[in-house]
C-alpha cells in the first residue's frame, strides 16, 4: 500500500485522465502517483502531474481522501503552465507489456459513465 496525491483538472467540461491499457484491460485513472519521503500530498500531486502530463499546476482544494490501498488524496487543480500530453515520468520511459501503456487523454463529464475510471467515487463527486 502506498499513499498517493493525485488531481482532478477539469476545462471547458472535460476530464484530463491517464488512459491505462494492459493486456485485457483498459482503464483511467486520474493523474498522480506516490508520495516520496519528505512530501505532503500536494507536493506529490503537483510533481506527478507535471511527470504524467507535461503541465504545471495550482491546486485549489482538497477534494477527497480515500482510503483505497494507502491513502489517495485527491486535489482539485487547473492548469497554469506547460504542454498537455509531453509527461516524461518513469511512466514512459520503463515500459513493459505488464506494466501496460500510459496516454494522456481528455475525456467529456457527460460521457465519464461510460467508461471505467478509478477512483469512481471521484466520478461521482464531478458528476453531482
Amino acid at each position: 500500500m502506498r499513499n498517493r496525491g493525485a488531481t482532478v483538472i477539469i476545462e471547458n467540461g472535460r476530464v484530463a485522465l491517464i488512459k491505462r491499457t494492459k493486456p485485457h484491460m483498459t482503464y483511467y485513472v486520474f493523474p498522480g502517483g506516490g508520495i516520496e519521503s519528505g512530501e505532503t500530498p500536494e507536493q506529490a500531486a503537483i510533481r506527478e502531474t507535471y511527470e504524467e502530463l507535461g503541465v504545471n499546476i495550482r491546486i485549489q482544494r482538497l477534494l477527497k481522501v480515500l482510503e483505497q490501498n494507502g491513502t489517495q488524496h485527491f486535489f482539485l487543480a487547473d492548469i497554469v503552465g506547460g504542454n498537455f500530453g509531453t509527461g516524461t515520468g518513469e511512466e514512459y520511459t520503463h515500459t513493459s507489456i505488464e506494466r501496460g501503456t500510459y496516454e494522456p487523454v481528455w475525456l467529456d463529464i457527460d460521457d465519464l459513465s461510460s467508461f471505467e475510471v478509478r477512483a469512481r467515487e471521484i466520478v461521482d463527486i464531478i458528476l453531482s
